[in-house]
């Protein structure tokens, strides 16, 4: 348990517990914009010269100290506790990073090998991303998907800083004396003007919504990558559901793009609304799910119709507008739209052009617009400037097959941010299963690396695709039984089960499985009565 205290002559008093801890830490250094989550104690000693705080471990192995001046913003550096031994740096806490740490403490090292580990990430909790959609549909609870990196990471020597990386200083370019393993790779510098030295350094931060290729869309649309965009996402139609209630009209919802996220959340969208709601899903393929399985698309296909979902195929939006702002343009004369009607000044107006021959401009008027189209990979600046990371056409960082960025030996890339090319020459796809193989790799290989082995050439290996299409449907396909598509209530079953034994910990899946089976269950004796209320009624 992390608790923090300050010192003030030879009195210590407790604070609550650090998951709270950015208030406490805000009210002790209001200079400062840090915040340290550890499993250690923190203790704060006042000085004629400034404020001096110091993190160390409960047990003197997992703690380390930083030191600054009172009010200072920059140059605070971190000192790891043991000097002697390899340090490792992970920026970001996803699929990549989370798990790169985690296999780095579930392997054997040598005597005074082991390293020490800190794990970066803007957010206090790492997310399942996968299940986002559950939580539109109220099937699984926050804890269960987004649990805290402090409770992953309480039985480890991992050390974890909720913080934001500005730059980063790497010297693995340069020629270095000595023995790899003791050779600097550089320094990080975080946003609260915090720098870890490191001797290994890996690159998770994954990707954000691309919002700025279409006018109106960073200001009016929302996406749905992050814990905090599904929160608001929920929010907005929790709002909408209560403004139209006993009302004639319907919610409108239109999802942007059609590959699995925007499928997933409009079958989420539209079962969640049924009838009173109309979810029009754009793309600008004719299909659907272009590279999914067949016996995916079928299915997604299906559940797509069975709930209206009005699919329009082969459009790309050129704008979104406040309805009351909207002026129509001359590329799209001849749609069906009254001007001169009076529309909501809260619902947005979407100008959707062909990409197809034979199909005419149109404009819809929604009250939600969900962006599923287009990622910017999170790449941190490098200084010196003059030797920027080998960048590919989509912004990602190049690596070699081991995983580590070219061009720099001691930096290892993982997830939506690198871009590795499969053995057909295909760059991988940005998936939670792609990243979650390449940090089992990426542990491996530093291990290798600072034990002076051989490293191992990543090879990804496609276990098969799945999809949620609602509370109790869902399409999985697995790589190793051509033609099979499990959906419905059995793909849904098959779904959560491979999820939940991907969990980062133990403990977790626990306590999560516990969880889904006390639900399925009240769920199953809720179903039953109903029908028996039913068959009753009815005789």
């Amino acid at each position: 348990m992390a608790l923090t205290a300050l010192s003030a002559s030879a009195t210590l008093k407790p604070f609550n517990r650090i998951s709270g801890g950015a208030k406490q830490w805000g009210k002790l250094f209001p200079g400062s914009s840090c915040k340290f989550v550890t499993n250690s104690l923190l203790f704060a000693s006042i000085r004629r010269n400034g404020l001096r705080v110091v993190a160390s471990g409960t047990t003197g192995k997992s703690g380390g100290v930083v030191e600054m001046t009172e009010g200072e913003t920059v140059g605070r550096s971190y000192k790891w506790p043991d000097k002697k031994k390899p340090r490792v740096c992970i920026l970001g806490g996803g699929f990549g990073g989370l798990y790169t740490a985690l296999r780095l403490e579930s392997l054997v090292w040598p005597d005074n090998k082991k390293p020490q580990v800190i794990l970066v990430d803007q957010s206090e909790r790492f997310v399942f991303k996968p299940m986002l959609y559950e939580l539109l549909s109220g099937e699984v609870d926050t804890w269960e998907i987004a649990p805290r990196f402090s409770d992953l990471l309480a039985n480890t020597s991992v050390q974890f800083f909720q913080d934001r990386v500005k730059l980063l200083h790497p010297s693995d370019h340069l020629a270095m004396n000595g023995p790899a393993r003791s050779s600097c790779g550089g320094t990080v510098h975080l946003e609260s003007g915090l720098l870890i030295e490191y001797d290994w350094l890996v690159l998770a931060l994954g990707a954000e919504a691309k919002l700025d290729v279409v006018p109106g869309a960073a200001e009016f649309a929302f996406p749905f990558s992050t814990l905090e965009d599904a929160c608001k996402v929920d929010q907005k139609l929790r709002t909408l559901e209560r403004k139209n209630f006993g009302k004639d009209s319907p919610v409108r919802v239109a999802v942007v793009g059609c590959g699995y996220s925007g499928v997933e959340l409009a079958a989420t969208v539209s079962e969640r609304l049924q009838d009173k709601g109309i979810v029009q899903a754009i793309n600008v393929g004719t299909i659907i799910l272009p590279t999914a399985p067949p016996g995916n698309r079928e299915a997604a296909l299906k559940v797509l119709s069975s709930r209206k979902v009005q699919l329009l195929l082969g459009y790309f939006v050129r704008s979104i507008t406040k309805a009351g702002e909207f002026r129509s343009s001359d590329k799209v004369v001849g749609s069906v739209y009254d001007l001169a009607a009076g529309h909501d000044p809260e619902k947005f107006i979407l100008e959707l052009q062909p990409a197809e021959r034979g199909l005419k401009s149109q404009i819809l008027e929604v009250d939600l617009v969900l962006w599923t189209v287009g990622s910017k990979p999170l790449l941190p600046q490098l200084e010196p400037s003059d030797r920027p990371y080998p960048l590919n056409s989509m912004g990602q960082a190049e690596t070699d097959e081991t995983l580590r960025v070219k061009g720099h030996p001691r930096i290892f890339a993982v997830g939506d941010a690198s871009a590795l090319r499969d053995s057909n020459g295909r760059i991988l796809p940005a998936t939670a299963q792609v990243a979650f193989q390449q940090a089992d790799f990426a542990g491996w290989n530093l291990w290798a690396a600072i034990n002076d082995r051989p490293l191992l050439p990543f090879r990804y290996q496609n276990l098969g695709e799945m999809m949620t299409l609602g509370r109790n449907d869902a399409a999985l396909s697995p790589s190793f039984l051509e033609g099979l598509t499990l959906e419905g209530p059995i793909g849904h079953a098959a779904r959560k089960i491979a999820y939940l034994i991907r969990l980062p910990t133990d403990e977790h899946r626990l306590k999560v499985g516990i969880s889904w089976l006390t639900k399925s269950a009240v769920d199953s004796v809720a179903s039953l009565q109903s029908t028996l209320t039913k068959v009753l009624s009815g005789a």
